[in-house]
């Protein structure tokens, strides 16, 4: 039987990923009280935000052949959270989230973007070939 040397053997399994899902989820359950008039607007824009940031996750997975790609889709990723941020933050300017839920997302945001940071900065342990042991 083959054993993995410490790696993930999924995007799924990568702790950063798991909390952009549980981000996602918080944000779109919260954006249900925002008002119908932000539907096409605030509440479409923080939803796209806060799942595309495990969508780049999961396409930068795919791209590790290529370090440089990698890194690209891992900093659109970060890219993305820092965008959720700013919607975070104009719910909390209009009003539609108090400011105790506005700083547990923005903390939230900001772990992911320690993470991804942290992966960007070791790339290559992501994007070398895995070594396999029996």
């Amino acid at each position: 039987m083959e054993k993995k040397l410490g790696y993930a053997g999924s995007f799924k399994e990568l702790e950063v990923y798991k909390q952009t899902r549980e981000l996602a989820r918080i944000i779109f359950e919260l954006t249900k009280t925002f008002p119908k008039e932000e539907k096409y607007s605030l509440t479409d824009q923080i939803r796209r935000s806060s799942r595309s940031v495990g969508a780049q996750i999961a396409e930068s997975w795919g791209k590790r052949r290529y370090e440089k790609h990698f890194i690209s889709k891992m900093t659109d990723a970060d890219a993305e959270q820092y965008e959720t941020q700013h919607w975070i933050e104009v719910a909390y300017e209009n009003r539609y989230i108090d400011q105790n839920t506005k700083l547990e997302l923005i903390d939230k945001c900001e772990g992911i973007g320690k993470m991804i940071g942290s992966i960007i900065d070791k790339s290559f342990q992501f994007c070398k070939k895995y070594k396999t042991v029996s």
